[in-house]
């Protein structure tokens, strides 16, 4: 009986207890460019605790215990979204050696560094394409806030198929090679593929990336070549589908990028020899391209510094990197909806802005390189209902820079404000 009233007595304390005060924000913006390709000049943004209440005309007065935070000479926008970076990884002439010395400890350690050096660059929320699964740890740290960075999609792990890139098992002598399942992200049958992506449900996974042709930087000679077979991708898209998740493909070449977009894969990675057939495959099936132009232009530099990369891997960067500007422009003529992503983790973190200027010396004007980091990206995260605009009911994810970013691309790489979900963080 004492247990029974002194839990009545406990529940109605609760209910009389006041609520929490609400934080509320003034943001005074000279000019607001808000990611569905409005260009607006003295704004307020109202920002109450993590989401934006409303956005008013001119520089609006604050009442007592409201904060006002002054961005009358910079341009504000939406938290940008990357949709493609690797969080776990930074290319380096020593980094294929990090699988066999770095402990996964290590590997989460270190990445606490190039998720704030992502934030404090204004990305206020990453879609990350594949790692050892240390990633889903990070985007939960993120989460809790143990850590400060972006928000986190991830893929966990890529699936590959046997001796295809980020099958785990290449590149090993013959003491340390092994036979990569389902469970290490291998498959070779439909079946398997069910299993793989069903694993990755399992360990966390938000999104599914698929290794649909060779890549550059796998130790393997070939870098554009067909690496599933139809069924098998049909397969990973309707095992994605059944538990809510989109799908992503890395594909340079034509046969095995057409494969993936007639299988229903949300996005091509990368793309480098799609041609006009392929685009207007494309547009048929509503499938998205992310370019990833930095990650083409690191590669090509640092295959000229010898040793820097695998003598296998040279050739292939020297012309599937410098190859990606020349498609982007022509996919962007031909009305391929593009959505921003950097493939960070092959290029440094925190550089991820530096994309824009080679959107834009493409042929993208800066509005839609805007809007492709931001309304468009966060269509594909399927969060285009409170990510990538700043509109009342959307999360507070706001950054700043000087100057215009319509005049100047480049503004873009010096942000000097961020908040995320209504939180200060720089």
């Amino acid at each position: 009986m004492k247990a029974t009233h002194f839990l009545f007595t406990l529940l109605l304390a609760l209910s009389l207890a006041p609520a929490a005060a609400q934080k509320t924000t003034y943001l005074h913006c000279g000019r607001i460019i808000d990611g569905v390709g409005n260009n607006l000049t003295e704004r307020t943004i109202v920002v109450t605790d993590e989401r934006i209440t409303d956005v008013r005309a001119g520089y609006q007065p604050a009442g007592a215990g409201v904060e006002i935070i002054d961005l009358k000479t910079s341009t504000v926008l939406p938290g940008l979204i990357d949709l493609h970076v690797h969080v776990e990884q930074q290319s380096s002439p020593g980094s294929y050696m990090e699988r066999f010395t770095m402990d996964p400890a290590d590997v989460a350690l270190r990445a606490t560094t190039y998720l704030d050096k992502t934030l404090m660059a204004g990305f206020t929320t990453v879609r990350d394409l594949g790692g050892t699964g240390v990633n889903v740890s990070l985007r939960s740290a993120v989460n809790k806030g143990y850590i400060r960075g972006p928000r986190i999609f991830t893929a966990e792990k890529s699936i590959a198929s046997t001796g295809g890139h980020a099958d785990p098992s290449n590149g090993r002598n013959s003491e340390l090679s092994f036979d990569a399942g389902p469970e290490a992200g291998v498959i070779n049958s439909s079946d398997e593929a069910y299993k793989a992506v069903r694993t990755r449900y399992q360990r966390g996974a938000d999104c599914i990336k698929i290794t649909a042709t060779g890549g550059v930087l796998s130790v393997a000679k070939d870098g554009q070549g067909p690496q599933f077979r139809t069924e098998e991708i049909e397969a990973i898209v309707a095992a994605a589908k059944d538990y809510g998740m989109h799908t992503a493909a890395h594909a340079h070449g034509k046969e095995g990028m057409e494969r993936a977009i007639r299988a229903g894969i949300t996005t091509i990675e990368h793309g480098t020899y799609m041609d006009e057939e392929t685009m207007d495959l494309m547009i048929e099936y509503g499938t998205i391209y992310v370019p990833t132009l930095l990650a083409g232009a690191f590669v090509a530099e640092k295959a000229e510094i010898p040793g820097y990369f695998p003598a296998v891997i040279v050739p292939k960067a020297r012309t599937i990197g410098p190859a990606l500007i020349t498609t982007f422009g022509r996919a962007y003529e031909h009305g391929v909806k593009i959505a921003f992503g950097t493939d960070s983790g092959v290029s440094a973190h925190g550089d991820n802005a530096k994309e824009f200027a080679l959107m834009v010396e493409a042929g993208m004007p800066e509005m839609e390189a805007i809007n492709s980091a931001t309304s468009v990206a966060a269509e594909v995260l399927g969060r285009q209902d409170d990510l990538g605009q700043i509109k009342p009911g959307y999360l507070a994810d706001i950054v700043a820079v000087k100057g215009n970013p319509l005049n100047n691309i480049t503004a873009l790489e010096q942000v000097h404000f961020v908040m995320k979900e209504g939180q200060r963080v720089k």
